[in-house]
């Protein structure tokens, strides 16, 4: 099994919490999957500094602009030299 020392305590620290926890069952790889996958969205949605404050599922569904000599100006774009 590959359960480390960050489980030794789990049975006490989920009774302080007020939680109940789980574990995937020994040998049963494709358990573990599930439970990063709902990590993994969890964590989707958390604001990142890098991405201007935005969470990486707001980053990705902005509208990519970039600004190019065929791209008609905008009223945010800096005069033409």
């Amino acid at each position: 099994m590959c359960y480390g020392t960050e489980f030794y305590r789990h049975q006490r620290i989920a009774k302080q919490l007020g939680v109940s926890t789980f574990f995937c069952d020994p040998r049963s790889p494709w358990q573990k999957g599930g439970v990063e996958n709902a990590i993994l969205a969890n964590h989707n949605h958390t604001p990142r500094k890098c991405l201007g404050f935005q969470t990486p599922v707001e980053a990705f569904f902005n509208p990519l602009h970039f600004e190019c000599e065929s791209t008609p100006p905008t009223a945010n774009s800096p005069p033409a030299s």
